[in-house]
């Protein structure tokens, strides 16, 4: 018996249902949950009653270290934001590509990291080029293939939202290495389920939600800063990327000699707090436990499915494939009729791109992947 990793009565979810859809909005435990409660029933509700501005500023700290160890990164390379989004937006002009340059990444990857290349597009000469993902095609050499001389930014998920395809990050830093291209990889997948080493892949810019595998809610987000960035003005300042935000001097612009400086304003502090919480226990456990974990059951539902006619877009045994995100289709079935007989049946998980994304967590057990497999038997 392959049992949870954590403890599954902190996920009050799981006594109604079986939830293998942590990609998607993720289970917030009941440790985290407390821990919002608590700042807002003793701090948020009252305004600045019971809190300075000294402490407000201070409220960043405990994440920060928390993230820093997760992402395998120094606090001073970590930035604390309101979403992902908030980091990707501004790369194409924090990079300032050249004129005629090419923007390289993945044409069914999550379109938070695309779209503002494809907007900055529309006013500036740069090319924009997609790799299409294919079956049993290294999805990191497709990508290594389009990187030329021309190539200025490289743009991919470490693992793709809806086929569970990982790239290999050390591979495609060599490659933009070699022409001069940043790198930006989106660990919004990944992080809290696999081991990240942000400093061993030495990208640029490294981004995280705070909520899915993490374990938080929406309002948060992460990212690691490569040190050359921490003494650029960002592209979007606020008040609170100052050395001291409260000392608020509207005719100039001071900014964090870290990567604080990219953080721009009051945020969801309550978020903060159970994020905070959060990470503290995904570091307790370990990723690597966790990705053990993922790949145990991972081969359960391959090898229960076999001979039903549902088969992973990408074989578990290769070596691109991950664990937590399992992509399965069948050409006898199709997706949207499918997800809804297993909601029927009081299983949660989601449908992308006309296949059934399977999402692995720790608090997951055999009896989950087998109640899955039930109901796939008899579509």
């Amino acid at each position: 018996m392959i049992s949870s990793l954590s403890n599954r009565l902190h996920y009050s979810s799981l006594t109604d249902a079986i939830y293998l859809n942590q990609a998607s909005l993720g289970l917030v435990g009941q440790p985290a949950v407390s821990a919002m409660h608590a700042y807002l029933d003793d701090i948020g509700r009252h305004g600045n009653m019971n809190l300075t501005d000294a402490e407000e500023v201070a409220l960043f700290n405990p994440l920060r270290e928390n993230a820093a160890v997760l992402m395998n990164c120094p606090a001073e390379q970590l930035a604390i934001m309101s979403s992902a989004g908030e980091m990707l937006s501004q790369l194409p002009y924090l990079f300032s590509p050249p004129a005629g340059s090419k923007f390289v990444s993945v044409s069914t990857d999550f379109p938070a990291i695309t779209r503002p290349w494809i907007a900055y597009a529309e006013s500036h000469d740069i090319e924009l080029q997609f790799v299409d993902e294919q079956t049993d095609v290294d999805l990191t050499g497709s990508l290594i293939e389009n990187i030329d001389e021309r190539t200025s930014v490289v743009a991919v998920s470490y693992v793709q939202f809806s086929t569970g395809t990982c790239a290999d990050i050390h591979r495609l830093r060599e490659a933009t290495r070699k022409v001069g291209a940043f790198l930006v990889i989106d660990v919004t997948q990944a992080a809290g389920a696999v081991p990240i080493d942000a400093k061993g892949w030495e990208a640029d810019i490294v981004v995280c939600s705070g909520y899915k595998w993490l374990g938080g809610q929406g309002g948060v987000g992460l990212a690691v800063v490569a040190p050359e960035f921490l003494k650029q003005t960002p592209p979007a300042p606020g008040w609170m990327g100052a050395p001291d935000p409260f000392d608020m001097q509207a005719t100039k612009l001071p900014l964090a000699n870290d990567a604080r400086r990219f953080t721009q304003s009051t945020m969801s502090y309550i978020s903060m707090s159970g994020l905070t919480v959060a990470l503290g226990e995904l570091l307790a456990m370990s990723a690597e436990k966790i990705e053990a974990h993922a790949q145990s059951l991972a081969r359960l539902l391959d090898e229960q499915l076999r001979g039903t006619g549902w088969t992973p877009f990408r074989s578990i045994e290769d070596r691109a494939a991950s664990a937590h995100i399992i992509a399965l289709e069948n050409p006898a079935a199709e997706a949207e009729y499918t997800l809804k007989t297993i909601r029927d049946a009081n299983i949660v998980c989601s449908s992308r791109n006309g296949r059934i994304r399977v999402s692995i967590a720790h608090f997951n057990d055999e009896n989950d992947v087998r109640a899955l497999v039930k109901i796939l038997q008899q579509v």
